[in-house]
């Protein structure tokens, strides 16, 4: 493997900060698990692994194909991927009122509804695909990625979101509290642009 340990122990820090700032996949789990418990909320969970193990080999693929090409992309990249956490940071923390919405098909019942659903919330899902296709290449030199490197990418981008969410699941009571409470919301975001700003900052010095 090409990669370290920091630098795979600060991806899988972002990867936990994504799962902590609400979005769709959040919305969408806690529905579920409010109409039908724990065993409705798994199969979506399962199907945004899906998303997040697809997503960063696509980034991976099509950016060492691009780097290829144009010489010094790298360079470029890391520093949108500063410019990305910072942006997010900041817009997170001045949302931090604003409620989330959810969509309705979503939340129907059964397994593979579940399941599907959680493939379509992650492969539209405008925050994933930001990190996975613009900050993602900030966080390694992908064009010394070997296949070990590219396995324990998409792993960590599996098992980091799919702990939270298999976590936020079984505690969806604590989960509908932050998610009705505005003053819950408003610390839960704050926090998390906080975060989003501190990786962005970290990423050029590693």
């Amino acid at each position: 493997m090409t990669v370290t340990a920091s630098q795979l122990a600060l991806y899988a820090g972002a990867l936990f900060i994504l799962f902590l700032t609400p979005g769709p996949v959040w919305v969408a789990l806690a529905a579920r698990a409010m109409s039908g418990g724990f065993r409705a909320a798994w199969p979506l969970a399962l199907g945004v692994v899906v998303g997040d193990v697809l997503w960063p080999f696509l980034a991976i693929l099509g950016v060492t194909w691009i780097v290829g090409v144009f010489a010094g992309f790298m360079t470029v990249l890391r520093w949108v991927a500063c410019v990305t956490f910072l942006v997010m940071g900041v817009l997170v923390w001045r949302n931090a009122d604003k409620s989330i919405a959810t969509d309705s098909r979503l939340t129907r019942p059964g397994m593979w509804a579940g399941f599907m659903a959680g493939v379509a919330v992650i492969l539209g899902n405008p925050k994933a695909i930001l990190f996975y296709m613009g900050v993602l290449p900030g966080f390694f030199d992908l064009t010394a990625l070997t296949i070990a490197d590219m396995a324990a990418i998409a792993a960590l981008s599996a098992i980091v979101p799919l702990l939270g969410n298999l976590a936020l699941a079984s505690m969806i009571d604590r989960a509908r509290r932050l998610l009705t409470s505005p003053t819950a919301l408003r610390r839960t975001n704050r926090t998390a642009g906080g975060m989003l700003i501190a990786v962005g900052l970290v990423i050029p010095f590693t």
